[in-house]
């Protein structure tokens, strides 16, 4: 059974990123559009327009507000700034998956939410 603080190492191009046991990258400030496209290969997702535009929204809240909204939240975000029709539940999970306030964020670079399984 892995720990927390157990960690693993992937490589892209000449870095090489650190991530928690979980897949959350370790430092904030390793992610690029490069790196977002490596982490979300690793949760069999092939990033499109669509996932771009939540995943640059999040970030952008996430300098505001220093933290990653839960599934309700998000919902409630995306809709406040993307429009009712994406700011759906199943919208999301056809995105990113049954949890996507967790997978968003980790494909965006940005730490856990907070009350995410």
């Amino acid at each position: 059974m892995t720990s927390p603080t157990d960690t693993s190492h992937e490589q892209l191009a000449d870095r090489n990123l650190s991530l928690d046991a979980e897949g959350f990258l370790k430092h904030l400030s390793d992610w690029d559009e490069s790196v977002a496209t490596l982490l979300a290969g690793n949760e069999n997702i092939k990033l499109e327009e669509a996932q771009w535009e939540v995943i640059h929204m999040l970030r952008a809240f996430y300098q505001s507000h220093q933290i990653a909204p839960a599934n309700r939240a998000l919902v409630s975000l995306v809709r406040r700034e993307l429009g009712a029709d994406k700011g759906q539940s199943r919208y999301l999970m056809s995105l990113f998956g049954g949890s996507p306030a967790k997978t968003a964020a980790k494909v965006a670079g940005l730490p856990k939410p907070e009350n995410c399984l």
